[in-house]
């Protein structure tokens, strides 16, 4: 199996925490052929999608460790033919790059792209889960989008809650995400003028959020593989911060999930398939979900860790299946083609 993994630089990977080079470790030593590179590295030659990209090759004898195995790994610069991949595997950290998916677009049916390219533009921002049905807000938390600021005032001031959540439309690693009080009401001008105001005349979308009751003591990450949970771990905030993801300095704790975060789950699965998200991170507060994250969901280090599991072995096997199914369905066309063309 060919994989390219278009990801962050490989210079800024960190060996002790990070998924990608979980994934990439696993293909390696399952003899696949990895190429790592960056959304900058897409060309074009002769109507041709190519990408300039580092050729991994494994050290002999294979490292023992992961760190081990990116401090002693190979790489060899090439520029390479996109569709010449059996996978490119996004891995690129948000924001998304919309021209790294117009490059793309171009060998789509030649190549299985995960998460899809449709799938990661209809799904890159927080706007996602208002595309699912919960008109009664029993999983989906009540939130208001806007670049209106006199809107987003009123909307916090009319709030029958005394808190609410304010992010960014985009973003990552809980950035930005802030608790806005009703009574500090002094402070709702100047924050909502930096959120929206982007300094060059243009401007940015906000999110508020309903405030979950029991966000301050964190929130549960699930990592989702083919519409199903492989694995799940409870994120705690610092003790000085509201956020919980780990990037903000929280810490993790083992975690089951409850029959509410299975039904969730359940519930949220297929449209995920159905969109090509066939890799996401979900992020759910008190049986309500807050985000799905779908460029470079995190996660994998940690719960290994905690449940002593290799989801790695899950993801790369998922891969190998998808391949295979494709392979033969490409054999068994060609064979009907010959016989058709030899009646």
């Amino acid at each position: 199996m060919n994989i390219c993994f278009i990801m962050y630089p490989w210079e800024n990977v960190d060996p002790d925490k990070d998924s990608t080079l979980r994934i990439i470790h696993e293909c390696i030593k399952r003899k696949h052929r990895v190429v790592v590179a960056t959304p900058a590295g897409l060309t074009m030659r002769n109507s041709v999608t190519n990408v300039f990209g580092k050729v991994l090759t494994a050290p002999s004898p294979f490292p023992g460790t992961i760190p081990a195995f990116y401090k002693k790994v190979k790489l060899k610069d090439r520029m390479l033919p996109l569709a010449g991949f059996d996978v490119v595997f996004m891995r690129a950290n948000p924001p998304l790059d919309i021209m790294m998916l117009n490059f793309l677009d171009s060998v789509r049916q030649d190549v299985f792209i995960l998460n899809d390219i449709q799938g990661l533009r209809e799904a890159n921002n927080k706007l996602y889960t208002a595309s699912l049905y919960d008109p009664t807000n029993d999983i989906i938390p009540i939130t208001h989008v806007s670049k209106n600021k006199e809107f987003l005032k009123k909307t916090i001031l009319e709030s029958k809650q005394d808190k609410m959540i304010m992010k960014p439309l985009d973003g990552m690693g809980g950035r930005g995400v802030i608790v806005i009080e009703k009574d500090a009401v002094q402070n709702i001008n100047s924050l909502l003028d930096f959120y929206i105001s982007t300094g060059d005349g243009n401007s940015n979308y906000v999110i508020l959020q309903e405030y979950i009751e029991g966000a301050e003591n964190g929130d549960v990450r699930v990592l989702m593989l083919n519409g199903e949970p492989i694995g799940a771990m409870k994120r705690i905030p610092a003790a000085d911060d509201h956020r919980s993801n780990f990037s903000a300095g929280g810490s993790v704790k083992r975690h089951a999930l409850t029959k509410r975060e299975k039904d969730l789950c359940k519930y949220i699965g297929p449209k995920l398939v159905e969109d090509g998200l066939y890799f996401v991170g979900l992020d759910i507060i008190n049986g309500k979900l807050i985000e799905v994250n779908v460029c470079s969901p995190g996660g994998i280090v940690n719960i290994n860790k905690l449940h002593k599991v290799k989801l790695q072995s899950k993801v790369v096997d998922f891969l190998e299946n998808v391949v295979k199914y494709k392979s033969i369905a490409q054999q068994r066309k060609s064979e009907f083609r010959e016989t058709v063309q030899n009646a």
